[in-house]
């Protein structure tokens, strides 16, 4: 079995999601009563405290080989902020669910983008035309969550 492929992989991709859902309104929970960037900071706090665990435990991991990445790599803890502060704006607003729907379709067209051109190291899949309609379906989709 091609490991892309398994069963393994779509459960763990759908956990992915489970705390993605999850996340969404306990983030938001925190910056309703100490703000966004303050709740930013919890988030990131949090789950830095849990990765640093895993390290010790893990007595390292790779970490050493931090120097290896590229520089704009290390942003990404940046765009976690953004995340962070675009969702305690609205949910108060539009709901978890419109929110995480707007989200996940954005996540999913860039990363078709992502995808297509191969940019930051990922494998180069096609943009199909069969991917571009999923695509359009999605935003029909979040637009009949998201209008009311």
């Amino acid at each position: 079995m091609n490991l892309q492929t398994s069963p393994l992989v779509i459960v763990v991709a759908a956990f992915a999601g489970i705390a993605i859902a999850l996340q969404t309104p306990l983030s938001s929970m925190i910056g309703r009563r100490v703000g966004p960037l303050e709740s930013a900071f919890i988030v990131h706090l949090g789950g830095a405290i849990l990765a640093g665990v895993i390290l010790v435990l893990a007595r390292g991991g790779g970490l050493g080989a931090w120097r290896l990445v590229p520089w704009y790599a290390l942003c990404a803890g940046f765009l976690g902020l953004i995340i962070i502060g675009a969702i305690n704006f609205t949910i108060p607003r539009i709901g978890a669910a419109s929110t995480t729907t707007v989200i996940v379709v954005a996540q999913l067209a860039i990363s078709a983008v992502i995808d297509h051109f191969g940019w930051l190291e990922v494998e180069t899949r096609p943009l199909t035309l069969a991917r571009l309609a999923g695509i359009a379906l999605l935003v029909v989709g979040a637009w009949l969550i998201v209008r009311d």
